[in-house]
Order: C-alpha cells, then structure tokens, then sequence
C-alpha cells in the first residue's frame, strides 16, 4: 500500500508526526499546573538571567528532556505562574530565604540526594546544626569557579570554625592557607559514615580512604602497611593518637613537644602496656631518659608507623 503514496507525502506524514512521539507534557497541562518557562523570569530577574548560562544548573533548561518542575528556575522555586500574576512577591514563589533548614535541604536533595558523597548529609554533624545547602553554596552568584560556593573554601569553613583558623597558623601545619590543599581534602562536608575503629566518637566527618582507613593514607602512603608488626595505637586509635590533624607548636604536629614525653604516654612501665598485649611492663628500664641520646625515640626506633623487619621498629 506505502508503495502507491508517493515519496514527497510519506516523508510529510513521517515529520508530522515526530512531534507527537518526543512530546512529554502539552502546553496546557503545564499551564494549568502553574508551570510558564524561565524566560518569564528574566523580565524582573535580568542579573541573574544574564550570568545563568555559566552555571551548572543550566543545563536543565537548555535539554528540554526534564518535565517542568524538573526545569529551569521553576525546578527549585516552584511554578511561576502566580508569582508573574502578582508582578513579584515572596509569597507567591519558594523563596529559600524564607524557607526552614529541612525545606531547603529536602528541596535540594530532590536532584542531588543520589551521589554517595551525601547518602549521610541527613545525619551529619552540619545538618544537626541547621547547616545546610545555601550556608555555604551560592546558586545565583558564586564568586568561585567550582561547586558554586559562597566564598572560597577555607574562608567558608573559617566562619564558622574559627578555632581551626589559629591551628593552620601554628609554626607546624598543613598547608590550607597556603592553597596547596583544601579541607575537603580531609573532610567531607556532606557528612561521612563514620569507621569502623572509631564508631563511638563520630569523628567529625572525616573522609575515608580505600573504605575504611583515615584520609591521612592518601598522601601519606608508607604508613598505610599492612605491617608484620604493628604499633597498636596506629591502627586501633589512628593518627590523631600522637599528632595534632591541623597545626601544632610541635616538630611533626606531635602532641608534646618532646618525642619521649609522647611515648611515654602509653610506655610508661606501667602493666598492660606490655609487648603484644601479655600484660609485661615496658622494657625502659636500660634507658635512661634524663640523658638527651635517649630522648628522642625515634632515631633508634625509627618505623614507628609499623615495621615489617622488627618487633620494636628498630632501623
């Protein structure tokens, strides 16, 4: 029968009808579900129209494969209809500033709930205290050129940890002022599962390496092991057991500013300290530690992280 209609009319028939087939809502429907387009927007709202097609966001209005309210400005603020009726309003629109921490939390977690960096967000120690997604992103008007932040991102996290801002200025410290790394680095502002070895204290979230182990691995990677023999408080207490994470007055960010006072924390002769856990006393007695060559351990004892040659992490 398709061999009578002539090649000019089949090829008319088949674009007409591609329209149909890719159409997802009518124009009517999404008009009567308050839903009128982003272009309206730009009438009252020309400074954030102009600079919006540098931001991610904006490829959910140029696709055209989102629904309405999966599209544009009326994907976060909601149909627009009302609010153009009105000729502005905040009452007519979803105006984050007059919304409560959850509302914008659940309204943002509406596109971006599904990456594992945030599966915990709902439970993190910044959502518990009303931290939330505007406290530190800047949709509109991001002075930065990633993750549409506020500011940059140590300035960010300063605001509000301003106790961390004097640790990263101590003599000994990691180098986030400096920009050679970021607290995200170490941290996970989504809020992170804490590990297994520290359940308890909910460690302020801090990121995990190869699953389990502490974000320090990632650059410090000879002291990940796994060792023949083992320092206990490394694997079971993690590095903060000795060294201060930000800065320190200290060599190494150590805790004391003696290497033999931090080891004498936990070897101090008393019992229970003993080798593997036999309950002996710890074997200081030929030392004598009002003399300076026995003051800093660790020239003799050198693979304090873990050996894989000595039960004492001799050299």
């Amino acid at each position: 029968m398709l061999r009578n209609i002539p090649r000019a009319l089949l090829l008319l028939l088949v674009v007409a009808a591609l329209p149909v087939f890719g159409q997802k809502e009518s124009p009517q429907k999404d008009a009567a579900q308050g839903f009128i387009g982003s272009d309206a927007c730009k009438t009252c709202h020309a400074d954030v129209w102009s600079k919006f097609y540098k931001n991610p966001h904006f490829k959910s209005v140029a696709s055209g494969k989102e629904t309405p309210e999966h599209t544009g400005c009326e994907s976060c603020h909601g149909p627009a209809a009302k609010h153009v009726e009105a000729h502005g309003g905040k009452a007519t629109i979803v105006a984050f500033s007059q919304l409560e921490p959850k509302q914008i939390l659940d309204n943002c977690l509406r596109c971006h709930a599904e990456t594992l960096s945030r599966a915990n967000i709902r439970r993190s120690l910044h959502t518990e205290n009303n931290v939330v997604c505007t406290s530190c992103h800047s949709i509109h008007k991001s002075p930065v050129p990633k993750f549409l932040l506020a500011n940059k991102q140590a300035e960010l996290c300063y605001g509000c940890h301003a106790d961390v801002r004097s640790q990263f200025s101590m003599p000994f410290k990691h180098r986030v002022n400096e920009g050679v790394m970021v607290c995200t680095d170490c941290h996970n502002p989504h809020g992170a599962f804490p590990p297994t070895w520290r359940m308890a204290e909910r460690p302020h979230m801090m990121e995990q390496t190869l699953v389990n182990e502490e974000p320090c691995l990632k650059c410090h990677e000879e002291k990940r092991g796994p060792f023949v023999f083992e320092h206990p408080p490394v694997r079971v207490e993690g590095c903060e057991a000795c060294h201060y994470p930000h800065g320190s007055a200290n060599s190494r960010l150590l805790r004391r500013p003696v290497v033999f006072t931090m080891c004498l924390e936990c070897h101090n002769g008393a019992p229970g300290f003993g080798r593997a856990g036999l309950g002996a006393p710890t074997p200081f007695s030929f030392h004598d530690l009002r003399s300076a060559r026995y003051q800093n351990c660790t020239n003799c004892h050198s693979h304090i992280h873990g050996s894989n040659v000595d039960a004492f992490f001799l050299k």
